[in-house]
């Protein structure tokens, strides 16, 4: 949903957008009707372009069609070097680690909660009974 602010922003754009484009018009028009277009000056032609030569390609090279049906060879599979396998070096096992003791933790005492305070109730406000508006419609006249 869109908020208030942003609504009334966006039409506060909007008029401004259009009392922009009115006053643009309307200065357009002025100018139009205060300065009357003036000649336009006569330009010399354009200077005559040579024509430039064309480049001359070399010859496409023709490549021999293949019989319909035909199988194309096939290429020979390249073969990979084999890799030397490398020697494996040695891991030394890791000293064990003698497990050292789980200090204690020391039991925290519970803290003592106070008893809530009771709060007295308060006493019930009556208002009082709002009056009925009264509504007073003219009675419509009879057609005749």
């Amino acid at each position: 949903m869109v908020s208030k602010n942003s609504m009334s922003s966006s039409l506060l754009f909007l008029m401004a957008l259009l009392l922009s484009c009115s006053s643009m018009s309307t200065a357009a028009r002025y100018l139009e009707e205060e300065y009357p277009q003036l000649p336009k000056p006569e330009l010399p032609p354009h200077p005559a372009m040579t024509e430039l030569p064309k480049p001359e390609l070399p010859a496409h090279p023709e490549v021999p069609e293949l019989p319909h049906g035909a199988a194309v060879p096939e290429l020979p599979k390249p073969e990979m070097p084999k890799v030397p396998e490398l020697p494996h070096p040695e891991v030394p096992e890791l000293p064990k680690v003698p497990e050292l003791p789980h200090p204690e933790v020391p039991e925290l005492p519970k803290p003592e909660l106070r008893e809530h305070p009771v709060v007295p109730e308060l006493p019930k406000l009556e208002l009082p009974p709002l009056p009925k508006p009264e509504f007073h419609f003219p009675e419509p006249e009879a057609k005749p």
